[in-house]
C-alpha cells in the first residue's frame, strides 16, 4: 500500500482509537493492533507499535474527566502501585505459562463476559449517609460535599443515583492492579478491560469514575510496556507517530461523550464494548488452539 494512504488509515485509526480508550477507559489496542497489522505491520510490531499511543490518549481523556472530578486518586494510586510490579512480573512470565497463552485469554474472556453481564445489570442504590442536613459525607470518608452541590450534580445527570458506599481497602485496590497489570503485562491486553468493571462493581464507584479512573491506570501501565517494546526494537515509528498524534482528539471526544451521557446508557455502553471484546477474543483464541 502506498505510504500515505498508509499513513491516513493509521491516522484513522489513532482517533477510533482515542474515542473507544476515552469513553470506556481501555486501551484501544483492540482497534489499533489488528489495524496497523492489516496495512502491514509484523505481528511483534503490531503490540509494540500501539503502546506510544495509549500515554497521550489517557493524558488528553483524563484531563477532560479531571475537569469534571470524576478521577479518584485513592483508587488509582493503589492500583498503580501493585499494578506497576505486576506488569513487569507478567511481562517476565510470558513465557512461562503453557499453551502460549491461549488458556489464559480464554479464561479472559470469560471473566470479560460475566463481567459485562453485571456491568449491564441496574446496580442497586444506595443513599448515601447524611449526618445533617446541611453536608452529606463523601463514602470515602475524608470530604464532605454540601446538599446543594449533589442537588446540581444529580441536575447535570438526573440518571445518576446516589453513590453507594465505596469499597477502597488498600488490599482491594492492590488486587486489582496485580490482576490488571499482570494480564496486561502477560497477555499485551489493556488492563482497562479489567479495571472498568472491577472499579464498577467491586469498589463501587460510579461508571463515569470507574472509566476516568481506569483510564489514568491504564496510562502509566503503559510506560513500562512502551521502554521495554523500544529496547527490543519492536515499535515502527511510521505506525506509533500517527497513532500517538490521532488519538488525542479521539480520546477529548471519547470523555466528552461518556460525560454527557447517562449513567445508566454509558453502564450499557460498556457492558456492550467489554462483552464484543470477550467474543472477539475467545473466537480468536479457540480458533488458535484448534488450529
Amino acid at each position: 500500500m502506498p505510504e500515505p494512504w498508509s499513513t491516513i488509515l493509521t491516522l484513522v485509526a489513532g482517533f477510533a482509537t482515542g474515542v473507544l480508550s476515552g469513553m470506556f477507559g481501555v486501551g484501544g489496542a483492540v482497534v489499533s493492533t489488528p489495524a496497523i497489522r492489516a496495512l502491514g505491520a509484523t505481528p511483534l510490531e503490531a503490540v509494540g507499535s500501539t503502546l506510544p499511543s495509549i500515554v497521550p490518549s489517557a493524558v488528553s481523556g483524563s484531563l477532560r474527566y479531571r475537569r469534571e472530578g470524576l478521577i479518584v486518586g485513592r483508587v488509582a494510586s493503589w492500583t498503580l502501585a501493585a499494578g506497576l510490579l505486576a506488569t513487569v512480573g507478567g511481562a517476565l512470565l510470558a513465557d512461562a505459562v503453557p499453551g502460549n497463552g491461549h488458556l489464559l485469554m480464554i479464561a479472559t474472556a470469560g471473566l470479560l463476559a460475566f463481567t459485562a453481564l453485571r456491568m449491564g445489570r441496574a446496580p442497586t442504590a444506595v443513599p448515601a449517609p447524611a449526618h445533617n442536613p446541611i453536608e452529606v459525607e463523601d463514602p470515602v470518608g475524608d470530604l464532605a460535599t454540601p446538599a446543594s452541590d449533589l442537588a446540581y450534580a444529580h441536575e447535570r445527570d438526573p440518571d445518576r443515583s446516589s453513590p453507594p458506599h465505596r469499597r477502597v481497602e488498600a488490599w482491594r485496590l492492590a488486587s486489582i492492579g496485580v490482576a490488571a497489570g499482570g494480564l496486561s503485562g502477560l497477555l499485551g491486553i489493556g488492563g482497562g478491560v479489567l479495571m472498568v468493571p472491577a472499579f464498577a462493581t467491586w469498589v463501587r464507584l460510579s461508571v463515569k469514575e470507574a472509566v476516568a479512573t481506569s483510564l489514568v491506570c491504564v496510562g502509566v501501565l503503559a510506560v513500562p510496556g512502551t521502554i521495554t517494546h523500544a529496547l527490543l526494537g519492536n515499535i515502527d515509528w511510521a505506525f506509533a507517530i500517527p497513532l500517538a498524534i490521532a488519538v488525542i482528539p479521539g480520546a477529548r471526544l471519547g470523555a466528552h461523550l461518556a460525560i454527557r451521557s447517562s449513567e445508566r446508557g454509558l453502564r450499557l455502553a460498556v457492558a456492550v464494548v467489554l462483552g464484543s471484546i470477550a467474543i472477539v477474543y475467545a473466537t480468536g483464541e479457540l480458533i488458535a488452539l484448534l488450529a
